[in-house]
């Protein structure tokens, strides 16, 4: 790794000792923001000074989330959990990745090595591991009454098959264990790559309609968001959204595109048994750019009043306020906080 990159999660380390040693570098101390004047806007019935955050993923628990609102990234999304305990894929789970061209959405074959150079893109492998809710539950209470006026945290959790008979009896659950530890707002994630890059379970109408309903019937008063992946296809983001958008509060896009990454030798840099990885960073802004465009003309075309979360590939202020532009009503950044953990407090300094 270069020396004048620190990101806050390792990717030297295992997820284990990232969650028991982090958050590393500058994000263990406290910057002075006396000087900072706070402007807050409405976001799904909280107040929130600059609608921009970290999303799903970096945030692995109340440690690194409290560094974070520390950090002033004013809407963290603590990291998905489960209703049961679930094992992290091994090492290596993040590798930086050096596309030679535009990353396409077709999967393509990228290399990856531990040359973490900016403008970051990584893939990362994690597979969503989490801690049984004895231990996230306390962790998740601690981490939403630490938010200071203004900040606001979202719980996202996602369900787990063979779980329970039917998986969206164990997203619904999911949903109640987060509602317990006070979190205002909800986020089930419906697009982690490693359930096939193919059978993303955002991509099957029937069965996400399905899954809402048992979340919302099971936690009816707190607005729910969609974290999605990237449609290639307009004919099945319209017919989702028809379906979804009368009855959730928003949309987080994108998550990560997918490619095999190999590495000199021309092998699965993940290794033998995970050829596919997901894609964040610098390379996949196009994607959640576009994503957040067809999301905001949709909406408008439809009279309906849904919010949009742009994610992907924000390094820079200027990132930031294009995606505001194209119709985010909230933006985050993942892989560009991590190895850049004063991202929000450049743009807020700008602002001002």
């Amino acid at each position: 790794m270069s020396n004048h990159n620190h990101p806050f999660y390792n990717p030297q380390l295992s997820y284990e000792d990232n969650y028991k040693k982090g958050p590393f570098g500058v994000f263990t101390k406290k910057p002075d923001t006396s000087s900072l004047l706070q402007n807050p806007v409405h976001f799904l019935g909280c107040n929130v000074n600059l609608p921009f955050g970290i999303p799903a993923g970096p945030l692995l628990n109340g440690k690194y989330v409290k560094a974070a609102l520390d950090w002033e990234y004013d809407i963290c999304v603590y990291k998905t959990v489960r209703t049961k305990k679930y094992k992290c894929h091994p090492l290596p789970n993040v590798l930086a990745v050096h596309p030679d061209h535009k990353l396409s959405a077709n999967i393509d074959t990228v290399l990856a090595d531990q040359n973490y150079d900016l403008p970051i893109s990584i893939t990362n492998s994690f597979g969503v591991p989490s801690f049984d809710p004895d231990v996230w539950q306390p962790d998740m209470e601690e981490a939403v009454n630490y938010a200071k006026p203004g900040q606001v945290i979202i719980g996202s959790f996602q369900g787990t098959l063979g779980a329970t008979s039917h998986i969206e009896k164990d997203y619904a659950e999911a949903a109640r264990l987060i509602d317990e530890t006070g979190a205002p707002l909800l986020e089930a994630n419906l697009s982690c790559p490693n359930e096939g890059v193919n059978n993303l379970l955002c991509f099957d109408i029937n069965k996400v309609e399905r899954i809402v309903h048992a979340i919302k019937n099971t936690v009816p008063d707190k607005p729910l968001i969609l974290k999605l992946a990237y449609f290639k296809d307009n004919t099945l983001l319209y017919s989702f959204l028809e379906r979804l958008a009368p009855i959730v509060n928003g949309f987080c896009a994108i998550n990560t595109l997918s490619i095999r990454p190999i590495n000199a030798h021309g092998e699965c840099a993940l290794g033998k048994d995970r050829p596919i990885g997901g894609v964040c960073g610098n390379a996949i802004r196009w994607a959640g750019e576009e994503m957040v465009s067809r999301l905001y003309e949709w909406r408008a075309n439809h009279n309906e009043n849904f919010i949009i979360i742009g994610v992907g590939g924000v390094n820079t202020p200027e990132h930031y306020h294009t995606y505001r532009s194209l119709g985010a009503d909230a933006v985050m950044s993942a892989t560009g906080a991590m190895w850049n953990p004063a991202l929000a407090l450049q743009i807020k300094k700008i602002a001002q």
